[in-house]
């Protein structure tokens, strides 16, 4: 069977992709290294709840530890407004290059799940890298299975997370609340 190394946001995203990959006769190395989640807290409940899935399906896991909140900020900073691209590249650049490593002919990302993410982007991210590196970037267009893969990853207890990963996400995630409690006046408690 045809091993291919998957970089792996989390493990509920996982859950098709996996499936997906199987029914095609490739085995996904699951590959975790995401210096972009934030807080630690988060990093940690996303990378365990892979970690306990990933040997109940008989799927082999590499983490990469990389809790890079300062390095990941750097990286962004220049454009907060197109910070996907650039966490894109660093994930993929990471995965492309344990690839080619590692002796891996392929790469793909779980991140081609999501119907949130820029999928467009992240193929031709994921291609250049593969380029750069010399291993071939396995696209495929995983989100038809996302809501079936999310609603069995519920089934299965997994963490469920509300925002991507990086805390410029999460901010979003609670900008209308943010708005209404700005426009709110001074109140004075005694």
């Amino acid at each position: 069977m045809e091993k291919t190394l998957m970089h792996t946001c989390c493990a509920p995203c996982s859950v098709s992709c996996i499936r997906q990959l199987r029914d095609e006769g490739i085995e996904p190395v699951s590959f975790w290294y995401n210096p972009n989640i934030h807080p630690y807290q988060e990093y940690k409940a996303r990378r365990d709840t892979l970690m306990a899935y990933a040997p109940t399906i008989g799927m082999e896991l590499i983490v990469a530890e990389n809790y890079g909140l300062k390095d990941f900020c750097r990286a962004v900073c220049g454009d907060l407004d197109d910070r996907c691209g650039t966490c894109y590249e660093l994930r993929l650049e990471e995965t492309a290059k344990f690839a080619a490593a590692h002796g891996f002919s392929s790469f793909t990302t779980t991140l081609l799940v999501s119907p949130y993410q820029r999928h467009e982007l992240i193929a031709e991210v994921g291609r250049a890298m593969g380029e750069r590196y010399g291993v071939a970037f396995l696209y495929r267009d995983f989100r038809p299975g996302f809501r079936d893969g999310q609603a069995q990853a519920r089934e299965l207890g997994f963490y469920m997370q509300k925002y991507c990963g990086c805390v410029f996400s999460e901010a979003e995630r609670y900008e209308k609340q943010i708005r209404k409690d700005m426009a709110q006046p001074l109140k004075l408690i005694k």
